[in-house]
């Protein structure tokens, strides 16, 4: 085994290998710093490349770009408050909160420090687990995947903001909306009203960037300030080395969450969705002072960032050994492997044992040097947190706006951008945690799948009470709903009313009113409407409406009594709303969405290689203020991006605009036309 260990090591820094798995590693770090790119994205586009490469190269580019943007993806989670890929939504609770308080670079300089430990343990793990996790996996059938999910909504939904029980329903609407569209077991549609757009679903990617994007950047505007909320001057023991420091003095806390984010990511289809929450959790129930979680505790950094990248080296555990992919890029992965004539199974472990160690050299090296990259680089992306909002905003809209047409390149992309970015914002100002119902949205079709799979295999629901492993599971879920429940409580009985700023820490009922009741009828809607389908269609959406139902119920009534508190106070609902549009800035919010409607309608007309400069040209000058020189130097920026990434590199599919005819015959002969259409 060790002639094996160093065969592999020597694999890995023989050339072209090493080059291309810095190659791979720059353009890790690029993906996962975009909203909306990611690793997955990025494997699909290298994974062509690598057909006529030999095996070790072309794994050490595809896993070498892999293993760093959950690395890289931090950079948007901090400074914007947007999940740069999905394992990084925990980071965004204490990461964004950091950066207002003019900390980003203490945030990246603990981030990346924990991110390369744990991306490296992760890999040593994977090496000494190859011969004994079998029975661990085994040990997980369909039902405790299901609980796992559970486990995974019931966590994120109790610790993150004041209310237990919205965190709870805004969980049980991201499962719901999970179900708009054909059914997974049965080709049934469900809750598409007739609309073609919706048969497929909700894509992911445009509702996340949606929810947390957008209500970020309307706060930026609505302010007209930069991302810190304090000058830099004013920053105090917020550099990056304070960072460094910081996940030093929280080593323990690292290797604990590094050992879940590689057992974890190990759980099939399931782990790399949930381990970030499961080790934010954690962080948050193993300290002593729980008061600054939430509010820019570099600990709600610290373990959510040692998880994510060990998951890496935990996911190929099952890819390499059993063929049993740990998450959609172990899939490609193992993909890639096949191409390459290598078979996931005893193989890898006996006459291939040298490439599998090959695999585990690759994600140590990644982590290292993608982790010493982004912190020689910190110190200057940090500084973006005290530029102006007014300059920022109008290049992140670009990037959040091709990065949600990026799926399926429709209209209906863009337009399912704003509608949840609306919805986000809503839920921001109103007290509702976003990050439940993310989660939500990404394990729903799972959970849905496992669960329909157990009913049948069980014929009913005896599952839940007669497997060990899911009655145990039940039993954490209950506990971290008590404890959590008991937090609060004992605050109030305290008469501390907690944070009032933070991740679903608002408390505004004449903005959170509206959309308890919207949730009770939708919730209502659901329980009826899913009567009509048939059995298997109908378990899993009647199943989270009754829930949902009481829940909401609930929360209109507490909405309720908290409105009539704010009608005293204020003295009429007419003077407590218009205290309420003022604090939540209305008049400018609306302004802000007219823009980007403004860009949507034009885009129809002459495209997104148009409109898009159009929209930065005149945010610019006309919210911004800023003189047309620098306007249209920014907008020839924004359309070079658009040109030279996204067209020639992604070679994307773009809107086809009513007056692309017209556009094409007023261009000369020698003029190429896919500069602007």
């Amino acid at each position: 085994m060790l002639d094996a260990l160093l065969e592999g090591l020597v694999l890995i820094f023989q050339w072209p290998a090493i080059g291309f798995l810095i190659f791979g590693i720059i353009i890790g770090l690029w993906l996962g710093a975009v909203p909306g790119l990611g690793g997955v994205l990025g494997l699909v586009l290298l994974l062509p490349f690598t057909f006529d490469m030999d095996p070790v190269p072309a794994i050490a580019l595809l896993l070498g770009m892999y293993s760093v943007t959950t690395t890289s993806d931090t950079i948007a989670s901090v400074m914007l408050g947007i999940p740069g890929t999905a394992a990084s939504q925990a980071t965004i609770l204490d990461g964004h909160p950091l950066a207002k308080m003019g900390h980003a670079a203490r945030a990246f300089g603990a981030a990346f420090t924990v991110s390369a430990f744990g991306g490296v343990f992760g890999a040593v793990v994977l090496s000494a687990s190859l011969p004994i996790v079998l029975p661990i996996i085994l040990a997980f059938s369909k039902a405790e995947l299901f609980m796992l999910g559970v486990l995974g909504l019931t966590m994120v939904g109790s610790l993150t903001g004041q209310s237990v029980a919205k965190g709870l329903t805004v969980a049980l609407f991201g499962l719901m909306v999970s179900t708009v569209g054909y059914g997974e077991t049965l080709p049934v549609p469900r809750f598409d009203f007739g609309v073609d757009y919706l048969l497929d679903g909700l894509p992911l990617i445009p509702m996340v960037l949606g929810l947390f994007a957008l209500p970020e950047l309307i706060e930026l505007a609505n302010r007209n300030t930069s991302i810190s909320r304090i000058p830099q001057k004013d920053a105090e023991g917020g550099n990056m080395f304070e960072g460094v420091k910081d996940a030093c003095r929280h080593w323990w806390l690292t290797i604990r969450c590094s050992v879940i984010g590689t057992y974890v990511g190990m759980l099939p289809g399931l782990g790399g969705a949930i381990v970030d929450w499961v080790a934010y959790g954690h962080a948050v129930q193993s300290a002593k002072d729980k008061s600054k979680f939430g509010q820019g505790d570099i600990r709600g950094v610290i373990a959510p960032e040692a998880a994510n990248n060990a998951i890496k080296g935990g996911a190929l555990v099952p890819t390499v050994a059993f063929g049993i992919p740990g998450s959609l890029g172990a899939a490609i992965l193992l993909g890639a492997l096949v191409i390459q004539g290598m078979q996931p199974g005893p193989d890898m472990l006996t006459i291939n044992l040298h490439i599998t160690f090959s695999l585990v050299w690759t994600i140590v090296v990644a982590n290292i040097i993608g982790a010493a990259l982004l912190m020689a680089w910190s110190k200057q992306i940090s500084k973006l947190a005290f530029i102006p909002g007014h300059m920022l905003i109008p290049g992140v809209i670009a990037f959040v706006a091709m990065g949600s047409w990026i799926g399926r390149t429709s209209v209906g992309d863009w337009i399912t951008m704003m509608v949840f970015g609306l919805i986000g914002y809503v839920m921001k100002r109103g007290g509702w945690p976003r990050p439940p119902f993310v989660l939500a949205l990404i394990l729903g079709a799972i959970m849905e799948q496992t669960f329909q799979i157990s009913m049948a295999a069980h014929r009913g629901p005896s599952w839940l009470w007669e497997r060990p492993v899911v009655i145990a599971i039940a039993v954490l879920c209950l506990l971290t709903v008590f404890l959590a429940t008991r937090g609060v409580i004992k605050n109030k009985q305290a008469g501390e009313d907690g944070p009032t700023t933070g991740e679903g820490n608002e408390r505004n009922p004449i903005i959170s009113l509206p959309l308890s009741v919207f949730l009770l009828i939708l919730f209502a809607y659901a329980f009826f409407a899913s009567q009509e389908w048939p059995t298997n269609a109908q378990q899993f959406p009647f199943t989270i409406a009754v829930p949902g139902i009481l829940f909401a119920l609930y929360i209109v009534y507490m909405d309720l009594r908290h409105l009539a508190a704010s009608r005293r106070e204020f003295g009429s609902i007419d003077a407590a709303w218009a205290q309420t549009a003022d604090d939540v800035a209305v008049r400018s919010t609306v302004i802000f969405f007219v823009y980007l409607i403004g860009m949507l309608l034009l885009t129809m007309l002459v495209g997104q290689k148009i409109a898009i400069p159009i929209y930065i040209a005149t945010y610019l000058i006309r919210w911004g203020r800023y003189s047309w020189r620098a306007a249209l130097t920014y907008a020839a920026g924004g359309w070079l991006v658009l040109v030279a990434f996204y067209d020639r590199v992604m070679n994307l599919f773009w809107y086809p605009t009513l007056f692309a005819d017209w556009l094409e015959d007023l261009l000369p002969d020698w003029f190429p036309d896919w500069l602007i259409i």
